[in-house]
């Protein structure tokens, strides 16, 4: 059997070797190293497969976020929403143009954000901005999303870095991730569904004028060169990064039924177990697994931890703490209980193994010793 890896990207990489080997040989040679054809080529393909939407290709998926707030007029002092449970890239870009986050709850089966949550901070806070977070590879509640945005005139930015792919198909809101709101955000990180061999990130919306907008704010604010109409940043997808995203991006809809494929093998192993509760499917949404995660309902995830790390299986926690707890934001003055699904979801989660490709042996092994942690205790 095969080392198991929480992400393997080896084996990956041995089925691209030589197709990415001939796309670097001709960058290499034509020295087109910043904003080569590649670069393009890949803002064509990402919009074709993401159903027409407008693709600003940048740095990495924070400053996609950074780019979308500045583009859509948000300013220092406004309020952004977003869910506790995330990681802390969706928040730190609004702390660092000088807004102030505002964290809801999330639903405690998708894990996503929770639209009773919202609804009652949208009713006594000023929120100019909602940020969606569609976590683990499953869209969020994006019907109520974007009607609550329409009753309280904020604006939607989702943060589509886990679930590239995923489809919505909802009563009022339809489309891939990303597409719905009026701009999103995503990641190319080398661990995410789409990654590359470093960093990468994109900006996406279905606006073509906003689109422009971001693609001047992507490039120091530029109109053309050496004219700068807005105060812009420095956010590039390099033509090598760009490559490997189009070699990926052909296989991206195999990646993610291996993924799906690899999920239902864990379902059926796994489901049925007293004090443990697999994902949950939004029937209105694909999941395209980023994460296979775990609920427990019984004491003990870090003695299955350590039981499972022992037996050669890692092993992560998606995340252990909520965003209103961390020390950086304590000076918003939350405290324990706030947010009490985010909480306990922080203390009760558990991430398994999850890539495009997992084996059968690998996943009849971790579900096995899953099983036998659970028979014991």
């Amino acid at each position: 059997m095969r080392k198991i890896q929480m992400v393997d990207l080896q084996a990956q990489f041995e089925e691209i070797q030589l197709e990415l080997s001939g796309a670097f040989d001709q960058i290499l040679s034509n020295t087109a190293f910043i904003n080569g054809p590649d670069v393009q080529a890949f803002k064509t393909e990402l919009s074709d497969y993401l159903g027409g939407v407008q693709v600003v290709p940048c740095a990495n998926g924070t400053d996609a976020l950074q780019i979308a707030m500045m583009a859509l007029g948000l300013k220092a002092g406004d309020k952004v929403l977003a869910p506790s449970f995330t990681y802390v890239a969706t928040a730190e870009v609004a702390a660092l143009l000088g807004m102030e986050l505002v964290f809801c709850d999330v639903d405690p089966h998708t894990f996503n954000i929770c639209p009773e949550s919202a609804a009652a901070i949208l009713e006594k806070e000023d929120i100019k901005a909602i940020v969606p977070v569609h976590l683990f590879g499953q869209s969020a509640n994006m019907d109520a999303v974007m009607a609550l945005a329409k009753q309280y005139g904020c604006v939607v930015i989702e943060d589509m870095a886990q679930a590239i792919g995923s489809f919505y198909q909802g009563d009022s809101a339809t489309g891939f991730a990303g597409a719905i709101g009026h701009a999103a955000g995503t990641s190319f990180f080398p661990s995410k569904n789409l990654g590359c061999y470093g960093d990468g990130g994109a900006v996406l919306t279905p606006d073509a004028d906003l689109a422009a907008r971001m693609q001047m704010i992507a490039n120091h604010g530029q109109s053309a060169l050496y004219y700068h109409d807005v105060v812009g940043v420095n956010s590039r997808l390099d033509t090598l990064q760009a490559a490997v995203l189009r070699i990926k991006l052909r296989r991206l809809l195999e990646y993610t039924r291996a993924r799906q494929h690899a999920a239902g093998s864990y379902d059926a192993m796994l489901g049925g177990i007293e004090g443990l509760h697999i994902p949950v499917r939004d029937p209105k949404s694909t999941h395209v697994f980023h994460q296979y995660t775990l609920t427990l309902s019984r004491p003990g995830r870090t003695d299955l931890m350590k039981f499972l790390e022992s037996q050669g299986i890692p092993v992560k926690i998606y995340y252990p703490v909520p965003l209103h707890l961390q020390k950086a934001y304590n000076h918003q003055g939350y405290t324990a209980g706030a947010f009490p699904v985010s909480e306990h979801l922080c203390d009760h989660v558990l991430s398994l193994p999850m890539h495009t490709h997992l084996q059968a042996d690998q996943l009849e092994f971790i579900a096995d010793r899953v099983r036998t942690w659970f028979a014991s205790h």
